[in-house]
């Protein structure tokens, strides 16, 4: 095997990782969308991983209210992590407010406040745990769509 050949395989085993810090200010929930649409474009290129349109908008979203959650409730700086883990992408937000986030019980008149039932809505796995300072919110975005399901005849 050459060189090259043997390098092209160590780089798909190497694990596609990337972080960004935001301080709450305006433009951060931006840049932090902007981050992972890089990212995926990234991991579908360097990769060549199959990255779907529907992914790369959920995780997004997902970045977005997140981040959004992090800028509004917590002081001080918080920290996006994007990582690649197989067929999907572990999208991770810490953030200084030690309160875990708690989904509200759905309400179509409430105004506000669906950021946390959107990310559980669209993501294969929530999941959140107290840190010494403050939480560390993680969830998974599935790269690919999801297979339609099979209506009887």
């Amino acid at each position: 095997m050459d060189g090259a050949a043997h390098t092209g395989e160590r780089l798909r085993d190497v694990p596609v990782k990337v972080s960004a810090e935001y301080q709450g200010i305006p433009g951060d929930i931006a840049r932090g969308r902007e981050l992972a649409r890089r990212f995926l474009a990234r991991v579908r290129a360097a990769q060549g991983t199959p990255v779907s349109d529907r992914a790369v908008e959920v995780v997004q979203l997902v970045v977005s209210e997140l981040l959004t959650n992090a800028c509004k409730y917590a002081p001080g700086p918080s920290l996006v992590d994007l990582e690649l883990a197989e067929d999907r992408v572990e999208v991770t937000v810490w953030d200084s407010a030690p309160a875990l986030p708690v989904p509200e019980t759905a309400d179509p008149a409430r105004i506000g406040r669906h950021g946390l039932e959107i990310v559980m809505a669209v993501c294969e796995s929530f999941e959140v745990h107290r840190e010494p300072v403050g939480k560390r919110m993680r969830a998974a975005v599935g790269l690919t769509d999801p297979a339609p399901l099979a209506h009887p005849a």
